[in-house]
């Protein structure tokens, strides 16, 4: 990796992961992200920053011109909340998607990897709390997540059929609920570990001491902190496995075992108020690993109370600084 491109760096994973390539020594990173630069979770003045919206192929060549490696983080996505509102605003993702591969191929782009997700997997598959762990095996018969899963699934063939018709070698993860510092946290994209430590920091801040909780909080995930998510996307990238694989962590937890973790991390004790008719998404999702244990030799490190603590330190100062303003 000596001349890379990362879409969607002005997000969550895409900041983080321009960061670890910075640190790791890649030479030449461009940063492409359709917000403008100060809207960016993080931007580095070492980086090529570029503003471009990907969904027009004539950006997509302008981002891919010149790059050997190409990491696609970009889609216009979020939490439950977001995914199950804005169904076609995430199936246009596809735009994206589709316009960076065919650049990238015209490039002539060594490595192309493209972040997928869990909600690929059959709804099926998900409809009980104490749900069987997703098997990469599980996404087919295909009946993914409306709207967003479908666009990942298909972006997903996609990007095989490139390798098998045009030689591009390209990698697929599938990630299951990416959570840590730098990401969004408050605006209806946050997902439930950043919406979670939001609302408990709100709660302590200001002394009111309830929480609005989606569902009856017995639903089940399993979460993955972004340390661990870049170690796997990193190691996959430089792997010769061809087929999507499972980056996610294998530790399941109800909602409320979620809040539980993060009023202990705070300190609080909370009043629980739960909204049954909030978007809530499948009733249980969990990692099967053992198929990125075998070919990968990699498995989450981090546990969900380290992980949660990092992110509940990060969510409270924002909070704290959006209640004392400027």
């Amino acid at each position: 990796m000596q001349r890379v491109l990362v879409t969607g760096a002005g997000g969550f994973i895409g900041g983080h992961l321009v960061r670890r390539l910075r640190d790791e020594g890649v030479a030449s990173i461009r940063a492409v992200d359709v917000k403008p630069v100060d809207e960016w979770y993080q931007a580095f003045p070492d980086v090529e920053n570029v503003v471009a919206n990907l969904e027009g192929i004539d950006e997509a060549r302008r981002a891919t011109r010149g790059t050997d490696t190409v990491f696609n983080l970009a889609a216009d996505m979020g939490g439950m909340g977001f995914i199950e509102n804005n169904k076609a605003m995430c199936m246009l993702s596809v735009l994206v998607s589709t316009h960076v591969l065919m650049a990238a191929r015209e490039a002539g782009v060594e490595r192309f990897f493209y972040s997928s997700s869990a909600c690929v997997y059959a709804a099926g598959k998900q409809s009980s709390p104490e749900v069987e762990p997703l098997r990469e095996d599980d996404a087919y018969p295909a009946m993914p997540e409306d709207g967003y899963g479908w666009e990942k699934l298909f972006s997903e063939r996609m990007a095989r059929h490139f390798a098998e018709d045009f030689g591009i070698a390209t990698r697929v993860a599938r990630y299951h609920n990416v959570y840590g510092p730098h990401g969004t946290w408050a605006g209806g994209r946050e997902k439930a570990p950043a919406a979670i430590c939001r609302k408990v920091a709100t709660a302590k801040l200001t002394n009111d001491r309830r929480i609005e909780i989606w569902g009856d909080g017995q639903q089940t995930r399993s979460f993955t902190y972004i340390d661990d998510c870049l170690d796997g996307t990193l190691r996959l990238m430089a792997s010769d496995v061809a087929e999507p694989l499972n980056i996610g962590s294998s530790q399941l937890v109800t909602i409320n075992e979620l809040v539980d973790m993060v009023s202990d991390i705070a300190g609080v004790q909370l009043k629980r108020e739960y909204v049954l008719d909030a978007p809530q998404g499948v009733r249980g999702r969990n990692s099967d690993n053992t198929k990125v244990r075998a070919l990968l030799g990699w498995e989450p490190t981090t546990t969900l109370q380290d992980g949660l603590a990092a992110t509940y330190a990060w969510v409270h100062d924002q909070v704290a600084a959006r209640l004392v303003g400027p």
